[in-house]
């Protein structure tokens, strides 16, 4: 008999889209068969503001509901909105190959965010977007929007607001990436941990074989060195904190390679920054060292890594703390 898996899922487009690729995905490598639950969520019923609503887990908390009770085998959510504590029953499953991680603006007449009018009006529903527009463009007036990806499209076209940001990966997955005007670069412009990558969730105690086939170690190492940095420094998901790491392998062939880590905390006004970068070296040494300990299998060399990305975020996050970082923002960490 074929094997059913049951995912659940919000119910918006970009969530059916997203959900909906990994049900392909999963059912082309591995011949399972795929049912997909919609669940609403907190964050789909409420137009107040994610700050005033609680941020951290309003998309998510339906969701792990609905999988502890039963209702379904996996979960899958936009990475950027999981809060990083652990959730008692469920372990992270998978993380598939991240998506372009970078925040995109779109605006009436193409124009950039530097050629956009003075005084011009640009929405965002986050903190860390406010931050960052309003240390480029202390003119503009930052409008806080909700809603799904179509609505705050139409909020430009119709001329309410002369601009929007949102993330390119959504934009990507719906097939609208004609739209935007200008992708802000990620050394200048940090995005939230997590952002373009998506999260299976499970039961601790279920064994999901298949999901080996969409789980991308270099995007599990990453997005664990970003969360890392919001855990270290008790920050949700609406605190203005953005983070990215990458994996740099070189071109000949090697057991080593390069993880780095750049993160900023923002003052709510855009007027001061913070920021730190700073790397980990993987494999080569690493991958000895733990096969002198006994642990030569694949999975001890991984978790030795992830251990590794995790050091490497609360590191970045102490440096952060030691400059000063919690006099900019609520941070939980002082």
């Amino acid at each position: 008999m074929t094997r059913t898996l049951r995912i659940a899922t919000r119910g918006s487009a970009l969530a059916l889209a997203q959900t909906g690729m990994i049900a392909a995905e999963l059912t082309r490598l591995t011949g399972v068969e795929v049912q997909i639950t919609v669940v609403t969520t907190e964050g789909d019923t409420s137009r107040a503001s994610l700050a005033s609503i609680g941020g951290t887990g309003v998309f998510a908390s339906a969701l792990r509901a609905a999988l502890v009770a039963g209702e379904a085998d996996l979960v899958v959510h936009s990475l950027k909105d999981l809060p990083t504590a652990p959730y008692p029953g469920l372990r992270l499953a998978a993380v598939p190959s991240r998506e372009d991680p970078r925040d995109a603006l779109i605006s009436q007449g193409g124009l950039t965010l530097d050629e956009l009018p003075k005084g011009c009006r640009i929405g965002t529903g986050s903190p860390r977007r406010v931050a960052q527009l309003l240390s480029l463009r202390p003119d503009a007036t930052v409008v806080d929007i909700r809603g799904n990806v179509d609505t705050r499209l139409a909020k430009v076209s119709s001329g309410e607001l002369d601009a929007v940001v949102l993330a390119a990966a959504g934009l990507t997955r719906l097939g609208r990436l004609d739209a935007v005007t200008e992708f802000f670069d990620l050394a200048l412009w940090p995005t939230a941990p997590g952002q373009g990558a998506l999260a299976l969730e499970a039961r601790e105690e279920d064994s999901i074989p298949e999901l080996v086939m969409i789980d991308d170690a270099d995007t599990r190492l990453s997005i664990t060195a970003e969360r890392a940095v919001l855990a270290a420094l008790e920050a949700g998901c609406t605190a203005p904190i953005g983070a990215n790491a990458t994996v740099t392998r070189p071109a000949f062939s090697s057991s080593a390679f390069e993880l780095t880590l750049t993160a900023a905390v923002y003052s709510a006004d855009g007027e001061e920054e913070l920021g730190s970068s700073q790397s980990v070296r993987l494999g080569g040494a690493l991958a000895e060292a733990v096969a002198g300990a006994g642990l030569a299998d694949p999975s001890a060399a991984f978790a030795a890594q992830v251990e590794a990305a995790e050091a490497l975020g609360r590191a970045v996050a102490a440096q952060l703390l030691d400059d000063g970082a919690a006099e900019l923002a609520e941070l939980g960490a002082r």
